[in-house]
């Protein structure tokens, strides 16, 4: 059977799940006696299992499965939820998503056992059993794969996790069999027969243990019979009724295993021949040839909002349909008439289907920030800093594309606060704080625009070091820092390489992180900036466009060419006279009702040849990039309009200033203005 066509479902369901576990331990740690969330993190690990299993990826359906019997063990109240225990918990959440990293690139899991997790694993679950093996019956049980000779059930091995289950089995009064299940040989579809076997015995009871594997079973890499080991509260005559009622099932013999050994016997395993190694070792090259890498690209949609997507297509057909009906009509006075509905019911449909097609697209904010209290956990103790991280607007929602791409940027930005902004226990003892700093993330929706803000209660931004920092390094002149305001300093905080950190670490000094930031932000339209106040923190506050396909925009025009001005970034349109206009530092700008502003010549910035008419005043577009204005000088307005932004390509080489192209209904190609980088 080809698992490939699941690939994406599997990829999906597994972050959630793991995302889940992430969370629910993170509750655990804190609340080690919430039987709702032990009950949800067994229930998530036992999902987690299936699925790997059912996909063919042992390795991670190994480990996962000695994490649920860790799990288990903590239902069942035979051990405490440590921070040993949750720190080794972790380890196995990290290697669990570094199997899905692989088998998102290359659609295998890899060759890393994770032995070394593994092992401590049933160290912990060893110490456990330790504890509760008063009564012989919690003895391991006999291990062995005896010769095959049709007719006889066949031992088979158990691993240390597994002995554990059929331990816990006796002691909750189950019975444990073990079987092999003989199928005739005319059968054609005797996988087909294994697994109605399976379901069969599953209704009544778990199958711990089968040769061959179940993966083996379902690709037919087997002769015609099959052993398990059985735990069921059935009889041994009632499991073996269950088994004989499949059809073409040839015999099955049982056995009730009753006295567990100490030590396993010595085992003899069946080799594989030389023919099918070489046979499967060329399917699994075939396989990663064929393989691609998977990339997260699907979104969970509400029923309903596709419900309103079907009716506004059916509308557009009915438009569409309006439309042939008039150009195959002979009256040209009726034509008219009907043309210009038609064309305004086409135009208030396609309005709708947008703001549709929007909402689909959407995606909580949650998707990204929820893995962020693990992470703020793991730099508490990598930092020796007691911290908390306390989030609000979770379900506030972006653009899928956004979302994709914000993960990092916000990633960086609380790993500096957790670094850089807070401080050290006894120095926040000494300044009278709580001695656990509290970093915080909050999301809302202003107008158009999302905003974030990240930021601390530590000892905020020291203005004199990055002054110092800076002259040193020689960003500015010692005659330019006379002149600066203590924002010009902290923008200097954004500039490539730069860093106050005293000491190189794995996580920050090294000048990536704000530079960083601010590039991918301004590319997603967004723009950042830092606001601080010393001893008591720093805050950065990212402004983000809801969406990135589809944007209104003001239509302008420059010398002969078109221009797109994005309208979240504008604030007003004014006329201003040309005696208004003034030079301060060599830089023109014009009084705006008490405001200085900035004015840019936009001919000149991008470089287009200037119509030849006289003028008296200039048609100046007020745009703004946070708390920062200045003034874009055009030649006149077309008007607004909704654009749809299509990239330029990686073939053209084009300045920042250029935030895309968009296609205008005559077939006209205008370029799309950058309101931020203009500023």
């Amino acid at each position: 059977m080809d698992m490939n066509q699941y690939l994406d479902i599997f990829i999906d369901e597994t972050k959630e799940h793991l995302q889940n576990l992430n969370e629910q331990i993170l509750v655990l740690e804190k609340e080690p006696e919430n039987e709702a969330t032990i009950n949800e993190i067994f229930r998530a690990a036992h999902s987690l299992k299936g699925m790997a299993g059912t996909m063919g990826y042992k390795r991670m359906q190994r480990l996962t499965h000695d994490m649920e019997n860790v799990f288990s063990e903590i239902r069942n109240g035979k051990m405490k939820a440590s921070d040993d225990l949750v720190d080794v918990l972790f380890r196995g959440l990290d290697a669990l998503e570094s199997y899905l990293a692989n088998i998102q690139s290359t659609a295998d899991e890899g060759t890393e056992d994770n032995e070394d997790i593994i092992s401590v694993l049933n160290e912990i679950l060893k110490g456990a059993t330790a504890k509760q093996e008063e009564t012989p019956q919690q003895q391991p049980v006999q291990a062995a794969v005896a010769t095959v000779v049709e007719g006889k059930y066949k031992q088979l091995e158990l691993a240390e996790h597994e002995r554990h289950v059929v331990a816990e089995a006796y002691n909750e009064g189950e019975s444990v069999f073990g079987m092999t299940v003989y199928i005739q040989e005319a059968c054609i579809l005797k996988s087909a027969r294994a697994f109605l076997v399976f379901k069969a015995l599953e209704e009544q009871g778990t199958i711990i243990k089968s040769q061959p594997s179940v993966q083996d079973i379902e690709d037919e890499k087997f002769d015609f019979d099959f052993s398990l080991i059985f735990i069921t509260k059935l009889s041994l005559e009632e499991v073996k009724a269950r088994v004989l009622n499949v059809s073409e099932i040839k015999d099955v013999v049982i056995e009730a295993i009753e006295q567990p050994v100490e030590e396993p016997a010595k085992v003899e395993v069946e080799v594989e021949k030389p023919e099918e190694k070489k046979a499967s070792v060329a399917k699994k090259e075939q396989k990663q040839q064929a393989s691609k890498p998977v990339v997260n690209r699907s979104v969970r949609v509400d029923i309903e909002k596709l419900d309103v997507l079907m009716n506004l297509v059916s509308e557009l057909i009915i438009a569409k349909n309006g439309l042939v009906s008039i150009n195959s009509t002979d009256s040209s006075d009726k034509t008219a008439g009907n043309f210009n509905e038609q064309i305004e019911y086409l135009e208030r449909v396609t309005t709708s289907l947008h703001e549709s097609v929007m909402k689909v697209r959407m995606v909580p904010i949650e998707s990204v920030v929820n893995r962020f209290p693990r992470m703020i956990r793991d730099l508490s103790k990598k930092l020796d800093k007691p911290m908390e991280l306390v989030m609000s607007g979770e379900e506030t929602e972006l653009d899928r594309t956004v979302i994709d791409e914000i993960g990092d940027p916000l990633m960086h930005l609380l790993r500096n606060s957790a670094d850089h902004g807070l401080e050290h226990v006894e120095e926040r003892k000494k300044l009278g704080k709580n001695p656990k700093g509290t970093i915080f993330l909050n999301a809302y929706q202003d107008g158009n625009n999302v905003v974030i803000e990240v930021g601390d209660d530590g000892g905020g931004i020291n203005v004199d070091k990055v002054r110092d920092k800076a002259i040193n390094r020689g960003a500015i002149t010692e005659e330019q820092a006379e002149t600066m305001t203590e924002k010009d300093f902290i923008d200097l905080l954004f500039l490539p390489s730069f860093s106050t950190a005293d000491q190189i670490s794995d996580v920050s000094g090294r000048g990536v992180g704000l530079d960083v930031v601010k590039t991918k932000i301004e590319s997603l339209g967004g723009d950042i900036e830092c606001r601080t106040k010393r001893g008591e923190g720093s805050t950065f506050i990212i402004r983000l466009p809801l969406t990135l396909a589809i944007i209104q925009a003001l239509m302008v025009e420059v010398g002969t060419e078109k221009y797109a001005i994005p309208l979240g970034s504008i604030q007003t349109i004014e006329d201003v006279p040309f005696e208004e206009v003034k030079t301060v530092n060599g830089q023109e700008v014009i009084n705006l009702r008490g405001i200085i502003l900035p004015i840019i010549r936009l001919e000149e910035a991008l470089d287009v040849t200037p119509l030849e008419e006289e003028k008296t005043s200039y048609t100046v577009v007020i745009v703004s990039k946070g708390d920062r204005y200045a003034g874009l000088v055009v030649d006149s307005l077309i008007g607004q309009q909704e654009i749809v932004i299509k990239p330029i390509g990686k073939y053209m080489e084009t300045s920042k200033i250029i935030g895309g192209a968009t296609i205008l209904g005559d077939g006209e190609v205008a370029l799309i203005l950058d309101a931020n980088t203009l500023v």
